[in-house]
């Protein structure tokens, strides 16, 4: 065989291999950030020119995110918050509107206070896109009616109240589970005779700051019906 023909053979082969590769590393990245993104994924697709163009933009919204020093709350501050939060849904009795507009700017401050920057809206949902995509949705929805909260009605305020509530909640709680396993077992490591107090202690710790079980049953059964949540 000609070594013009070895070398030919050679070359195709490790193109074919290149791309097989490729191919493949594409589609694992196409998963994971499918994965990771759920819904943002399809719609950032839907908006942009191709899947690889989304694929980029989901993967630059990852290495911001990356850089931003976002942590949890302290146990403190989550109480605070939640707090604030009950003030805020008693006034929407009595002023709806001004209501969903201070449930927005407290949903501002306790992102800034995670580490999210708050400087615009469109880079608020980017950020958030990276950790709370399930709840992305949810605070479209609340925002376009927040914008629009003159015209609005009252079920449609009493709807995005619901909808940044579980925005909040979601940014309120996240990290305070792997803040708890730590203290947990820097508490288990010393004393190894409190395994069944521990467990009633969890069940308290796993209680919404400033709610109470009448109180989380009524706010469930206001919840919007979405997709996310099966129409219930």
């Amino acid at each position: 065989m000609p070594t013009w023909l070895i070398v030919l053979i050679v070359v195709v082969a490790v193109a074919v291999l290149g791309a097989v590769i490729w191919l493949v590393t594409q589609e694992m990245q196409r998963k994971r950030l499918q994965q990771r993104f759920g819904p943002e994924y399809d719609r950032t697709v839907a908006e942009k020119d191709s899947p690889r163009a989304a694929q980029r933009e989901l993967a630059e919204r990852e290495r911001r995110h990356k850089e931003l020093d976002i942590r949890p709350l302290s146990a403190s501050a989550r109480e605070r918050y939640a707090r604030e939060w009950a003030q805020v849904q008693e006034k929407f009795v009595d002023q709806p509107s001004a209501a969903v507009t201070e449930a927005q700017q407290l949903l501002n401050s306790l992102m800034a206070e995670r580490g999210y920057p708050t400087e615009g809206y469109e880079q608020q949902v980017a950020d958030l896109s990276v950790r709370h995509a399930k709840t992305l949705e949810h605070y479209r929805a609340a925002h376009t009616t927040q914008q629009k909260r003159a015209g609005a009605s009252t079920e449609d305020l009493r709807d995005a109240m619901v909808r940044y509530r579980t925005v909040f909640e979601d940014l309120l709680t996240d990290g305070a589970d792997d803040e708890q396993h730590d203290h947990q077992e820097r508490r288990n490591g010393h004393d190894h005779g409190g395994h069944e107090h521990s467990g009633r202690d969890h069940d308290r710790d796993t209680e919404r700051p400033g709610t109470d079980r009448h109180e989380t049953e009524r706010q469930a059964s206001a919840s919007p019906r979405t997709e996310s949540n099966g129409g219930r």
